[in-house]
């Protein structure tokens, strides 16, 4: 269920913008309210399962989560839909780390790594079947089904987690630390709203510097929060210490930046440049998530065999370059010549990076703290890309404003808004520079990315 809505609602987007009629700043909270919630509850979910039972919040979060989603399949406008979104990844905090939790509980040491290659396998199954299946509820009944999609797999998943699952808690567990987690959240809320807000009001709004001074605010206070107990603290600032910990996490933040503003914009480009269908939109993108789940223990074994760093340099600058390709593409030429190539080399840099990336942090501070370890990155790599959507929804907007002419801020606004929605001609100034905007997004990640490589290279030590 999560993995799934984590893909398959970009596919969606362009058609829930046409639907409930909103601008690009809108629909960008679609995709940020669940990561926020997410990011920043992820840690809290880890938590809760251990103080209060893995199964009992694995339960508890099926049922947030499912109420969520149909709240967002019957959403009657773009406000609904976003605070539905916001509750629906509340729910994906507490359910995915309650299940990664339950199956370390119930498996011995020696079945452990299978139960869990096995969740991580259907994980990567349903990442990769997500938009393409996504794509064709959109087509064929309405983008309302991706949502409601969820009901029956929750049924089943409760059936399963009622009648098999064994209830576990951790006896040494300390209470869940509140207050570092209003504290993240605040400070992501203001942050990122301010940065989806530039396009609209402008960088010198009063309204948008009070919320990035409040943001910046609250994160100290997050940091002053961590430090004063580090017992009960959901992000231990001593893991940072770590030379190996605190480098893997800045090349998360970076590579998966670029991956999510990425993901996020292409669709746009595929539906209302190339004239894809939603379905095809989503089948584009499968060999990214194909070549990403059969390689990566290839991955592994290559980062074994030559050291962490090599991979966690090469990787990034590889993903690069099929970021740099996406950013020259004609969108409207051959799929198989143009955006195929690019995804696969963006595809293979992210297989070369994501297994030995997971392998080093865990290994980075101690295998007792492993699990907070991955925890910690997890929710960095989903703060990675909300932030992404937000400063490339401003990244988008500023290119296209300076392509489009001499318009004002409301004009350009409505220009993109029509452009994304598809109410623009093929003739149209705006498509013009939407496609040089989008050029402007790809070559911004396609940077973001190659300066993960040049972190992983300086800061990894095999």
């Amino acid at each position: 269920m999560a993995f799934i809505d984590g893909s398959v609602v970009n596919v969606g987007l362009p058609a829930i913008q046409e639907a409930l009629d909103a601008d690009s700043a809108a629909v960008s909270w679609v995709v940020n309210a669940y990561l926020l919630l997410l990011g920043a509850f992820v840690l809290v979910g880890g938590s809760a399962a251990d103080v209060y039972g893995r199964r009992l919040v694995f339960l508890v979060g099926i049922a947030v989560f499912t109420a969520a989603s149909v709240a967002c399949g019957l959403a009657p406008n773009v406000s609904v839909l976003i605070a539905s979104r916001a509750v629906q990844g509340l729910g994906a905090a507490l359910l995915t780390p309650a299940s990664l939790a339950m199956l370390g509980a119930a498996f011995a040491d020696n079945e452990r790594s299978r139960a869990i290659g096995l969740w991580a396998g259907f994980g990567a199954l349903t990442a990769a079947t997500g938009p393409v299946l996504g794509g064709w509820l959109v087509d064929q009944v309405s983008w309302r089904a991706i949502f409601l999609l969820n009901v029956p797999l929750a049924v089943v998943s409760v059936t399963l987690a009622a009648l098999f699952a064994t209830e576990s808690k951790d006896p040494d567990a300390k209470s869940i630390d509140w207050k570092g987690a209003a504290a993240v959240v605040l400070s992501l809320t203001c942050i990122s709203w301010a940065l989806g807000a530039i396009p609209k009001r402008g960088f010198g709004d009063g309204y948008v510097l009070g919320a990035l001074l409040s943001g910046i605010a609250a994160f100290v206070g997050f940091i002053i929060i961590e430090a004063r107990d580090p017992a009960r603290a959901m992000m231990p600032l001593a893991l940072f210490k770590s030379r190996n910990f605190f480098g893997t996490n800045a090349l998360t933040l970076l590579l998966y930046f670029a991956l999510g503003g990425t993901l996020y914009f292409l669709p746009f480009g595929l539906i209302r440049l190339g004239g894809y269908s939603a379905t095809q939109a989503g089948a584009a993108l499968l060999p990214l998530a194909l070549i990403i789940g059969f390689g990566s223990s290839f991955a592994g074994a290559v980062a074994d065999r030559f050291g962490p760093r090599t991979s966690l340099a090469a990787g990034p600058m590889v993903a690069a370059c099929g970021l740099a390709g996406l950013a020259t593409v004609d969108f409207d030429g051959s799929y198989w010549s143009g955006i195929f190539p690019s995804v696969c080399i963006l595809a293979v840099g992210m297989t070369v990076t994501v297994a030995p990336l997971t392998a080093t942090v865990m290994s980075s501070i101690g295998g007792g703290r492993a699990g907070l370890a991955s925890g910690v990155n997890n929710a960095v790599a989903r703060v990675g890309g909300l932030f992404a959507v937000a400063v490339m929804v401003t990244v988008l907007f500023a290119s296209f404003s300076n392509h489009i002419g001499d318009v004002t801020r409301m004009q350009a606004g409505d220009a993109l808004k029509a452009v994304m929605s598809g109410q623009s001609s093929t003739k149209d100034l705006a498509l013009a520079a939407f496609r040089q905007a989008l050029q402007t997004v790809m070559w911004t990640s396609a940077c973001c990315a190659a300066i993960g490589g040049c972190v992983g290279w300086l800061s990894i030590r095999s």
